[in-house]
């Protein structure tokens, strides 16, 4: 069969690469910056790129009863929704659910949660395919929101004085969290639990700590042997040992003796707090003490060493309680970082989850990123005329993030004014559009993740 030969210029670095050849002028040093040229013909249609290393995402799907069953390709949803088979029940994530009986056939599907103070990682793997896979950020303005609240409502005490103190009326349960990490563990619940409305878990695995060292030590160890062991003194060394991960904080040279020692010397000010105590190597400890840098210590050694541990005290805290209500399985994070290596994966949440899941060679997923933030925006607001401002009671109908559909086109709603009559909504385009709340057709409200 005759060959019909074109030339294609600027080819895109993506584009699918079958059997050129290529333009001998790109050969000559003179012509090296030349625009991407190549000749093709019609003699093949193999690509020579065919082994993808990830996929789209795949399909949800319901049962009529509304159970999970195994999730499908994009084409195969299109397909069964033009012919009347399913319907769309949820957008963001796409599901649909059928409208005739199916049998009940599914595969094991584990999923992987590798928990987070900011960021949760979570992959869902079949053993020959990655289901759904993304990432969590959580919300950070909790404790902020919190502190403010007590403000508000420490003034409001405070014009009351008639009343008689209650300050220590309330008792702590047993359990009892502190707000900002209950929030935390909720979130790292509803996640799962929404994956688990979508899509057949049969296991769940969640990374609780880097290192079970008892354990390691004493394979035997058990319930409150745990509470009684070596551990069970941990003093201030051990603290430090820990935080400044084994080196020394001047030269950072590692397995070697390391002291106990004040960043800023107590003949100078310093003091035995925790955050004026490091780890250092018996030489650097002496070099500091005869320079007079000494005098006002090290800024950047200061700076770590008053670095929070909230985020290391959340996953001792929460980790532990967040597998034991999903009855979900432990691994470490010592194994995980291994089994990363060994399948030359990066540093992320979501390979973290992915390993945890005990990925391996499965094709990967394209990815979601998904972002918590706050419903409820009610707010005071400024009234016309002169008025002092007001609390808005009421709910509005429509909230920030719902989607919505105007003259044909799918937007995201931006805000509400004029007391919930009119909406400012953006487009896929990033136009503004007000309008009255009568043109919106609500398509999806929005959630908090």
């Amino acid at each position: 069969m005759q060959k019909l030969s074109g030339e294609l210029k600027n080819a895109p670095r993506d584009a699918s690469q079958v059997p050129c050849s290529a333009s001998g002028i790109l050969n000559r040093e003179e012509t090296l910056s030349e625009s991407r040229k190549v000749l093709t013909d019609n003699g093949s249609d193999e690509n020579q790129l065919s082994g993808r290393r990830e996929q789209d995402l795949r399909v949800p799907v319901l049962n009529m009863r509304g159970d999970a069953l195994m999730p499908t390709k994009p084409v195969k949803a299109r397909h069964l929704l033009e012919e009347g088979k399913a319907r769309v029940v949820q957008r963001s994530p796409f599901v649909i659910q059928l409208k005739y009986p199916t049998g009940g056939n599914k595969q094991d599907v584990v999923l992987g949660v590798d928990a987070g103070y900011f960021y949760i990682g979570f992959s869902a793997v079949t053993d020959k395919t990655e289901l759904m896979a993304g990432e969590l950020q959580l919300r950070k303005n909790i404790k902020r929101l919190l502190e403010k609240r007590i403000s508000y409502r420490r003034s409001k005490r405070s014009r009351k004085w008639y009343r008689e103190p209650r300050f220590d009326n309330r008792k702590k349960k047993k359990g009892w969290l502190a707000p900002s990490i209950q929030h935390k563990l909720d979130s790292h619940i509803r996640l799962v639990n929404q994956i688990k409305q979508i899509l057949p878990i049969t296991k769940i695995i969640v990374e609780v700590a880097s290192f079970d060292i008892q354990k390691m030590q004493n394979p035997e160890i058990s319930g409150i042997e745990y509470q009684q062991g070596e551990l069970q003194g941990y003093n201030v060394k051990q603290y430090l040992l820990e935080k400044f991960k084994y080196k020394c904080v001047y030269c950072g040279k590692t397995n070697i003796p390391l002291e106990v020692e004040q960043i800023v010397p107590k003949s100078r000010g310093g003091s035995n707090r925790v955050d004026n105590l490091t780890i250092s190597c018996h030489k650097c400890n002496q070099k500091k003490d005869k320079q007079t840098a000494g005098e006002f210590g090290y800024p950047k050694v200061q700076k770590q060493a008053k670095q929070s541990l909230k985020a290391t005290a959340f996953m001792n805290i929460v980790r532990k309680r967040f597998a034991k209500k999903l009855n979900a399985k432990e691994t470490f994070g010592y194994i995980t970082k291994k089994r990363r290596l060994d399948n030359n994966l990066e540093k992320s949440h979501i390979n973290d989850a992915f390993i945890i899941a005990k990925g391996n060679k499965q094709l990967r997923l394209v990815q979601y990123d998904i972002k918590q933030i706050r419903r409820n925006n009610r707010s005071a607001q400024t009234n016309r005329k002169g008025y002092k401002p007001s609390i808005r009671r009421q709910r509005y109908k429509l909230q920030p993030r719902d989607i919505v559909k105007h003259n044909g086109l799918l937007c995201w709603v931006k805000g509400v004014f004029n007391y919930g009559k009119w909406v400012r909504i953006v487009t896929k385009a990033g136009e503004v559009v007000n309008t009255n709340i009568k043109n919106i057709e609500v398509l999806k409200y929005g959630k908090g993740i």
